[in-house]
């Protein structure tokens, strides 16, 4: 009898693959059951239980569970070999229980409405559009800069610990929800990882726990980075599965927030989207859009990029390609190229909408 019950849980898995197949034909109905109800109340009551607690307990989670693996590992070799049916059967239970867990509490969200389509936007748009946006970009970044450091060649340094900037996240979402009801944030659950060293060699700033809805930031990114990388993982918290969705909502909680520096790291992010778009489309262009950025700006560009140079290894490619093929197998079919969509969401927005 528990010999079925194993076989049994461990081939739903086959239903369960199926069952995604078809809710990808169905977004209004994920997003009207799933994102806008039931994931509602699991993300807040996670946030409930977990969010309050100085620590990570999705980092705690991961390591007693690779503890566990481990040491099952090594109990189980000789099992291996002898029993490899029951083994099997074994691990593919294990995977199938965490592949629902991974869907039910957070990842049927990969499967809602594009985000373009919510807004009522457009999801393309031409250079001259792109150019537009830009150039409001680059007056509205050169401006703050300069009121913050009142000296165009200086970069920005951003006067709050990396504790005091997770604490100041959710204000930005509070004046977010003002526009959209449903970016409301409360409770908060915003954390460092303690694996922030490994985050940093595999090229992650920062990641959700699917299985405790605890927004991880990587504590080793530079200051300036906090802000719209915290906003980021607070979109994933609200159920925007999408890397560019969550990049769009993140840097307009960024913009919106009531704080300057918030501000300037917010609007630097869209930028720097804008500029790398236009750098692909047109490269003369885009030296002639760069060299209006005040110095100060591109040191703070500059200051990302030695920190990703610093930590670059053989291993990252290979994390970078497992990344885009989870992406890819999790309804976003673009994988990491996905990314650029942030410029489609930034220009189509703000077409009707002016920069605040």
């Amino acid at each position: 009898m528990l010999k079925h019950k194993k076989s049994l849980i461990a081939f739903s898995i086959i239903p369960q693959i199926l069952l995604l197949k078809v809710l990808a034909n169905y977004p209004e109905f994920v997003e009207s059951v799933y994102s806008h109800g039931i994931y509602i109340y699991i993300s807040k009551g996670m946030r409930y239980v977990f969010g309050w607690l100085p620590f990570s307990v999705g980092d705690i989670l991961y390591t007693v569970l690779s503890l566990y693996i481990i040491r099952w590992l090594i109990m189980n070799r000789k099992r291996i070999i002898k029993d490899t049916k029951h083994w099997f059967l074994d691990v593919l239970s294990a995977l199938s229980i965490g592949y629902f867990a991974f869907h039910i509490l957070w990842a049927f969200n990969y499967y809602r409405l594009p985000l373009h389509e919510s807004l009522n936007i457009d999801n393309d748009y031409t250079t001259e559009e792109l150019v537009h946006l830009t150039e409001q970009l680059i007056t509205k970044v050169n401006t703050i800069h300069l009121s913050v450091t009142n000296n165009d060649s200086v970069k920005v340094e951003i006067p709050f610990s990396k504790a005091q900037v997770l604490q100041m996240i959710p204000d930005g979402y509070d004046q977010l929800s003002k526009t959209f009801p449903y970016l409301a944030y409360h409770p908060r659950s915003i954390k460092t990882s303690i694996y922030s060293l490994p985050l940093t060699y595999m090229g992650f700033s920062g990641y959700l726990n699917p299985f405790t809805n605890e927004a991880q930031i990587d504590e080793l990114i530079p200051l300036y980075k906090f802000p719209t990388t915290g906003s980021h993982e607070v979109a994933h918290q609200l159920g925007y599965a999408a890397e560019n969705e969550a990049n769009f909502i993140g840097s307009m909680a960024a913009m919106q927030h009531p704080n300057v520096y918030f501000q300037y790291s917010g609007y630097a992010f869209a930028l720097r989207h804008c500029l790398n778009e236009i750098y692909r489309r047109d490269l003369e262009l885009y030296k002639a859009m760069s060299s209006k950025v005040n110095t100060g700006v591109i040191k703070n560009y500059q200051e990302v990029q030695n920190f990703w140079f610093s930590y670059e290894n053989p291993l990252e490619p290979i994390f970078e390609k497992t990344f885009d093929r989870i992406l890819k197998a999790n309804n976003q079919s673009s994988g990491m190229k996905s990314y650029s969509y942030v410029v489609a969401l930034l220009v189509n927005y703000y077409k009707f909408n002016a920069l605040e």
